[in-house]
């Protein structure tokens, strides 16, 4: 500890002589002033690692002692210690960011404690997360050799985003390395389990998941029946550790109640996957039902046109009554707008926001090397979401909410993964052009590659033509052309995609809020 150097300022200083030596005597420097004055000139000609801050001293107060400091070393870090336990005092301190408050007495261990805290934080932290992760990493690959249940395979996705979160951060990057390598095998076990499993869905649906067709009838429904209006904001493309990121913040205004990790159908994109949410149905059963609304891949205009009207259609077959509004938000100003009017939706039973801004990251990081930079990897692009989330017309539009007694109800429609491995495919020009699935006739692929749905009615999906068939690339694969090969892949390696097969696509948040 030779290198760190402790400024102890109190106007008993003599008093703490034992504390000193206890300190000095773990390898610490400690240097003594009397008084905030001194203290003061201390830190302009010595820098110091921390400084420990008696808050009852003649002359200047150790609250003003502590509001000079930081004016002058905003990063420096100050212990308080004081006699007094007086609310107003601790509030004071802690609105000027100290790093610890102690009450005195105060005994050596408790110093050392704040000290090891605020200076060796990092470290100990990185020694225990690590050691923690090297015990659950033999268990974590037993289990997923056993999984066979979606609830299991939803309880590995959250362990592993779990790890991955507490990694993030630590000095030894072996171990995040290690951990990918998991959530790829993971990743392969989950295409087999859904390759499996996922036809027969359909054919038993009291014993599926819920998935995108049934997550309003089954889960945002029942809170549409009481009497609080309930606010729905369905931010696009937000994947779970997205999500996780953000709550902190909404955490701040709304307390949460219910919690699922729902299943997005196949392919995991918007125009099947969202309009399944409003709809209600199936993509097949939407071709058929509403052949007004629907789109397929093959036809021209916009595929999210008409989720309102789905919606609407949605509401009447429920046969519910209510008062809703549907808002789709595609840009800065249109979510201003809705922010600065959003008392408009007070007498709502149902407002819908579905937040478009997370999608247009992911397409942006394909199209803008600035934003490909910024969201160089998962850790990156958790921090751009949060870093967006924190400043938009959307989290004011949540704290909106919360003034005026709305339930919030907070999902997505599918969520992104980062592509890094190509795979070939080769279709007509007719082919839909999705990098992450296709459909279309005459499709070629790697078998090894894909998921296939040679009969899309056998997972609810329309058929563009008789001899169309479905396909759906696994894990970090995306679909190249053979033409013009290597500028494809060197253009969309290490972006976000979505539309196939994998765990951060499919199993995506759905949670209910109440205002605190």
């Amino acid at each position: 500890m030779a290198d760190i150097k402790i400024l102890w300022v109190d106007d008993e200083v003599d008093l703490l002589k034992p504390h000193i030596i206890f300190l000095e005597n773990k390898g610490y420097n400690v240097d003594t002033r009397i008084s905030g004055t001194e203290a003061l000139e201390a830190i302009e000609e010595t820098r110091y690692d921390i400084v420990f801050l008696d808050e009852n001293m003649p002359g200047l107060t150790g609250l003003e002692t502590l509001h000079e400091i930081k004016e002058k070393q905003a990063n420096l870090p100050v212990i308080m210690i004081t006699k007094s336990e007086e609310e107003y005092i601790m509030e004071e301190a802690i609105g000027s960011k100290i790093a610890d408050y102690l009450i005195k007495p105060v005994n050596p261990n408790q110093i050392l404690l704040s000290l090891k805290k605020n200076l060796d934080h990092s470290r100990l932290i990185t020694n225990k997360t690590t050691s923690d992760y090297q015990r659950e990493f033999r268990k974590i690959s037993m289990d997923l050799s056993m999984i066979n249940s979606y609830e299991e395979w939803v309880q590995m996705y959250h362990k592993l985003l779990y790890w991955e979160l507490e990694l993030e951060d630590v000095e030894d990057t072996g171990m995040l390395e290690i951990l990918n390598t998991q959530k790829t095998e993971a990743n392969n076990q989950f295409c087999k389990f859904i390759d499996d499993e996922y036809p027969d869905w359909f054919k038993d649906p009291e014993h599926a998941p819920t998935l995108s067709h049934q997550l309003f009838r089954k889960r945002v429904l029942p809170h549409l029946k009481q009497e609080q209006p309930v606010l729905m904001v369905v931010i696009d493309n937000l994947r779970l550790d997205q999500f996780k990121v953000i709550e902190t913040e909404i955490n701040k205004y709304y307390k949460k109640t219910e919690e699922e990790t729902y299943c997005s159908i196949l392919p995991t994109a918007t125009q099947y996957a969202r309009n399944a949410i409003f709809s209600g149905l199936m993509p097949a059963d939407m071709e058929k039902q509403h052949p007004d609304l629907w789109l397929n891949d093959t036809d021209e205009g916009g595929k999210n046109m008409h989720e309102n009207d789905f919606l609407k259609a949605q509401l009447n077959r429920l046969r519910l009554d209510i008062k809703h509004q549907y808002h789709k938000i595609t840009n800065e100003n249109a979510g201003r707008k809705l922010a600065d009017s959003f008392k408009s939706q007070k007498d709502n039973d149902l407002t819908v926001v579905v937040y478009n801004f997370v999608d247009m990251l992911s397409h942006s990081k394909t199209e803008m090397k600035v934003i490909k930079d910024l969201a160089s990897n998962d850790k990156a692009y958790r921090s751009l979401t949060l870093s967006w989330f924190k400043n938009s017309p959307l989290f004011d539009i949540i704290q909106r909410g919360q003034e005026l007694g709305f339930k919030l109800i907070l999902t997505t429609d599918h969520g992104t993964i980062n592509v890094t491995n190509p795979t070939k495919v080769i279709g007509d020009r007719d082919t839909s052009l999705n990098l992450r699935y296709k459909t279309g006739r005459s499709l070629t692929w790697e078998d090894k590659d894909v998921l296939a749905a040679k009969d899309p009615s056998s997972i609810k999906l329309p058929k563009i033509n008789m001899s169309s068939s479905f396909i759906f690339a696994k894990g970090d694969l995306f679909f190249a052309y053979p033409n013009n090969y290597n500028h494809y892949v060197s253009y969309y390696r290490n972006t976000y995609q979505h539309g196939g097969v994998s765990l951060e696509e499919m199993l995506i948040p759905f949670s209910i809020f109440d205002p605190r």
